[in-house]
């Protein structure tokens, strides 16, 4: 079973950037979208049907922001929205397909701001709710959760880590989260198959960064500790464009 995640950063401005083209290529299974900016209604009606998908949305209730969208080749049990956190629910933040073997928790994390203005609330509200629910459905099944988490993990996990200190998306409280996360009982699947550093799937926009691949690696894919043993391979598409993140995959031996 192949899974992509991609912060497209405006669904509809990566339909016209080669969307179609890269799910003909691709042919993944599942493929998680963060940051649609868009509802349904807004889309050409039937474009995923068309290319083999059901499309479930969870946007945001402000229009033109946040929001996650999940495209299935598999019909799932059930679809579900949100983690039962008023304020990141109602920005779309969290869509959850039940599957038969798992749960695959599609995710797009408040971002710190660059003031650290949602800092606390990212830190103290949003993460701890986030994990309760990913360990409330593990105790039923196991858990892929996968999408923009807006952390830089460990310093190998972007280009400048001493120029970045105290910046959104590296402060020691985010990443001190992410951790927790792990310590949940999940594991980073990337760095099971790369150990090394210069793996990044977020670049800005400014000073030619992703030419020189000035990046950070944003974009996880996390696992139920028992999933390991089907894990077949997981990696970094940084050769699509489109957006200023680029995908992320996972590969499990589950049919």
């Amino acid at each position: 079973m192949k899974l992509v995640s991609w912060n497209v950063n405006g669904l509809r401005s990566i339909i016209g950037k080669g969307l179609a083209a890269f799910l003909e290529a691709e042919r993944p299974d599942l493929l998680c979208l963060q940051e649609v900016k868009a509802g349904e209604s807004q889309v050409i009606a039937g474009i995923w049907e068309s290319l083999g998908y059901r499309a479930f949305w969870n946007s945001a209730r402000r229009p033109g922001y946040a929001g996650t969208m999940t495209l299935a080749r598999i019909e799932p049990i059930r679809a579900t929205t949100g983690v039962g956190e008023p304020e990141g629910d109602a920005e779309g933040r969290v869509l959850t397909l039940e599957l038969s073997d798992f749960f695959l928790v599609n995710v797009y994390t408040p971002n710190a701001r660059g003031d650290l203005s949602r800092l606390a609330f990212r830190t103290r509200t949003w993460d701890p709710a986030f994990r309760a629910y990913l360990r409330g459905l593990d105790a039923v099944k196991p858990v892929v959760t996968c999408g923009d988490f807006n952390v830089a993990h460990e310093e190998i996990d972007l280009a400048r880590p001493a120029a970045n200190r105290r910046n959104a998306g590296f402060t020691d409280e985010e990443r001190a989260e992410f951790s927790a996360h792990l310590a949940a009982g999940f594991f980073d699947s990337f760095r099971e198959f790369e150990q090394g550093g210069g793996h990044y799937t977020w670049w800005s926009y400014r000073g030619g960064a992703r030419a020189r691949n000035v990046g950070w690696r944003l974009d996880y894919f996390l696992a139920s500790e028992r999933l390991r043993g089907h894990l077949r391979t997981a990696g970094i598409l940084p050769h699509v464009l489109g957006s200023d993140h680029c995908p992320v995959k996972l590969e499990l031996d589950i049919a």
